[in-house]
């Protein structure tokens, strides 16, 4: 019994075309595998990772607007169920957006900065509607500016993207925070505040770079963001995944563990002096 979905839009040759195969046997078995699947205990969490439904206009960018919004209307639409079976399966659901900040200087390099926010606004209004009816304590979205190494000297500023993004019915807020380009927005929090609904987890360790941080620069970055967000509301975690694909990543192997090593040490000192 497969779950099939096929949605096609053709005006003036830009075409969007999704297809779907996917066998809902096979699918809940994987969800219950990861709901049961916990090696540490029920101190860790089961999470499920996903793309968020604004990643195939972010890969077609000449699409006109009006064609992009009845595409995210239409997969906000198909996405809201399976979102359901994931976090009903008590499963965290992670979104990958990239295309609230990444897609500026990518996909969106062409508009202003205000004409790219208004696009975020509405990204987020159709992201806002797939996660209709989910508790929000099972929705964690990651936000970053490409997991490359490249000077990023175009990157979109977080003061700019944060008001925008703090609207989306997540709990949990996975950023990009410890990079050469990003480091010092932490101090962004002094005027915009976290909601106290919200868990804020920065990146700590850069995952571009095969230098092993210490524990302590771990703890000083989370000393940072302790200035302005409560210690309550703050979890560690790394600037994006170590390799986006299969056999993509530049950081060895071996070297991945260390590093996450010492994100916990320097976790575990914070624990400790905040």
């Amino acid at each position: 019994n497969n779950n099939i979905i096929l949605f096609y839009y053709n005006n003036n040759n830009n075409n969007i075309i999704i297809w779907l195969n996917i066998t809902s046997t096979f699918y809940q078995h994987c969800l219950t595998r990861a709901s049961v699947w916990r090696p540490y205990g029920d101190t860790m969490a089961s999470i499920w990772h996903q793309y968020g439904i604004n990643i195939a206009p972010m890969l077609k960018s000449n699409y006109k607007s009006p064609i992009l919004f009845c595409f995210l209307e239409e997969l906000s639409n198909l996405m809201t169920y399976e979102y359901k079976v994931i976090t009903e399966s008590g499963v965290q659901l992670q979104i990958d957006c990239p295309d609230l900040a990444l897609a500026r200087h990518m996909a969106f390099k062409h508009l202003s900065d205000e004409d790219f926010l208004k696009r975020v606004e509405k990204q987020i209004e159709y992201l806002n509607y797939s996660l209709e009816g989910i508790d929000s304590d099972m929705v964690r979205i990651h936000i970053c500016w490409g997991n490359y190494e490249g000077p990023h000297t175009h990157d979109i500023s977080l003061e700019k993207i944060l008001p925008i993004i703090l609207k989306v019915k997540a709990k949990y807020l996975l950023l990009e925070s410890s990079n050469a380009r990003h480091a010092h927005e932490w101090k962004v929090f002094e005027k915009i505040k976290l909601p106290i609904d919200k868990i804020l987890v920065p990146g700590l360790i850069d995952s571009t770079s095969n230098f092993v941080e210490h524990p302590e620069l771990v703890l000083d970055r989370l000393k940072q963001f302790a200035e302005y967000v409560p210690k309550e509301q703050l979890m560690a975690g790394t600037d994006c995944g170590f390799s986006t694909f299969a056999g993509f990543g530049k950081v060895d192997e071996n070297i991945c563990y260390e590093k996450l090593q010492s994100l916990v040490s320097g976790a575990s000192l914070a624990t400790k002096y905040l």
